[in-house]
């Protein structure tokens, strides 16, 4: 019994590594069809450079409006502006729409997923942390399943993805970043084999 236990950890080891070295090695650094107008451009926060790249792009004229979700309580359009160096911009505040309901990636899919509805926006941009694209594209798209969502990461400068095991900081947010999105999938998936034992009983 007990040689049999040791083989079934060490292949859910195996499993565990291997996807883990998937995950990373599959992680977006680059915009997804950058040349792309969208909808809207949709910021998840968490990181000043996320606001930054969501104005930067919403002053090309790469979407009409940008929709920060997840703001605190008194922040205002033009506060992210200031934030993000362009301060005194009155055009592209009128631009900026603010989600205030959203703690955490959840509750940032739920209200993306309503505002788009209430816009009738059928394609979007996605900007947050490449650690973070996996997990938060996951749940998006299934709070929103008919939008289309396009990946675009934001690579923070302490992030090192060459040679990542060797960094602790970096190796701690990925292996963060792998088990909530394990976690995320999980219970998707528990969800659905529970639905099905209660449709099929």
């Amino acid at each position: 019994m007990t040689k049999w236990l040791v083989i079934l950890a060490l292949l859910l080891a195996a499993l565990w590594a291997g996807g883990l070295a998937r995950f990373v090695a599959v992680l977006p650094t680059g915009p997804e069809a950058p040349g792309r107008r969208t909808d809207a451009i949709v910021v998840l926060t968490g990181g000043a450079e996320r606001i930054d790249e969501g104005v930067r792009l919403l002053g090309e004229g790469r979407a009409p409006v940008l929709f920060v979700s997840g703001v605190g309580a008194g922040v205002t359009a033009e506060r992210l502006l200031e934030l993000a160096g362009y301060s005194g911009d009155r055009a592209l505040a009128c631009c900026i729409e603010l989600g205030r309901t959203a703690r955490d990636t959840v509750g940032n899919a739920a209200e993306v997923a309503v505002w788009a509805a209430e816009r009738g926006a059928r394609s979007l941009r996605i900007v947050t942390a490449a650690y973070h694209l996996p997990r938060a594209l996951y749940l998006l798209r299934r709070a929103a399943p008919g939008v289309e969502m396009l990946a675009h990461p934001v690579v923070p400068q302490t992030l090192k993805l060459d040679g990542w095991w060797q960094w602790p900081g970096t190796r701690e947010v990925l292996l963060r970043a792998y088990h909530k999105y394990l976690l995320a999938v999980t219970l998707d998936r528990l969800a659905e084999w529970y639905g099905a034992l209660r449709n099929g009983g």
